[in-house]
C-alpha cells in the first residue's frame, strides 16, 4: 500500500467537494469507473489521481480539474511545485492554472523509464493530444499500439480505453493535451 501523503489538498478537495453534494462513494464509484477503494485512497492522499482519473472524478463533482489541484501558496515558485502532482510512476503539471471552466487542459507529463500507469487504462469523453518532447513512449488506444520517439505527435478519441507507457532507458517528457466537453 502507498505510503500517506503528508498533506493532500488535492484528495481533500476531492472528498469536501463529493460531501457537499452528498455523494455516497457508490455514486461516485458508478460516475467514474473507479472502484470505492480507490476513491477512498484519493481522497486520504494514499494515492494521488493520473491525469485522467483527475479529469474523471472532476466532471463526477461539477468542478474544474484545476480547482481540484490549486493550492493556496504563497510565492509563485511554491505555486509551481505545488501544482506538480506526481504518481507511482510519473509527475504531471498543469501548463495552463487558473484556466477556470476550460474545456481543454494542458500538462507536462514525465514519465520515469520503462514504467506505466501501473497497469491502469483510462477512457474519458473526448480527445487527447500528446506531443513527446524527450524519450520514446508506446501509446495503446484500443487494441492499436502507437510508438512515438522525440517530436512525434498523436491525436486521438479518449472515449477508447488507452495507456501510456515510457520504452526507453531514460525519462520520456511530454506536452499532453485533453479536450473534455
Amino acid at each position: 500500500m502507498a505510503k500517506k501523503q503528508e498533506d493532500s489538498p488535492t484528495g481533500k478537495k476531492i472528498k469536501r467537494a463529493r460531501l457537499d453534494k452528498k455523494m455516497s462513494l457508490d455514486a461516485m464509484a458508478n460516475e467514474t469507473g473507479l472502484s470505492k477503494e480507490q476513491i477512498k485512497m484519493i481522497e486520504s492522499g494514499e494515492k494521488t489521481p493520473s491525469v485522467g482519473t483527475l479529469i474523471q472524478l472532476s466532471r463526477a463533482l461539477g468542478v474544474d480539474s484545476y480547482h481540484l489541484l490549486k493550492h493556496e501558496e504563497s510565492t509563485s515558485k511554491e505555486r509551481s511545485k505545488a501544482y506538480t502532482k506526481r504518481t507511482d510512476n510519473y509527475a504531471y503539471t498543469p501548463l495552463a492554472p487558473g484556466a477556470e471552466n476550460k474545456h481543454l487542459k494542458a500538462f507536462r507529463i514525465v514519465i520515469d523509464a520503462e514504467k506505466s500507469h501501473g497497469g491502469v487504462s483510462f477512457c474519458h469523453e473526448g480527445e487527447e493530444f500528446v506531443h513527446v518532447l524527450e524519450g520514446n513512449v508506446n501509446v495503446q488506444v484500443g487494441d492499436h499500439v502507437n510508438s512515438l520517439n522525440k517530436g512525434d505527435s498523436l491525436h486521438f478519441n479518449s472515449g477508447i480505453k488507452h495507456d501510456l507507457k515510457n520504452v526507453g532507458q531514460t525519462r520520456a517528457e511530454l506536452i499532453v493535451v485533453v479536450y473534455a466537453p
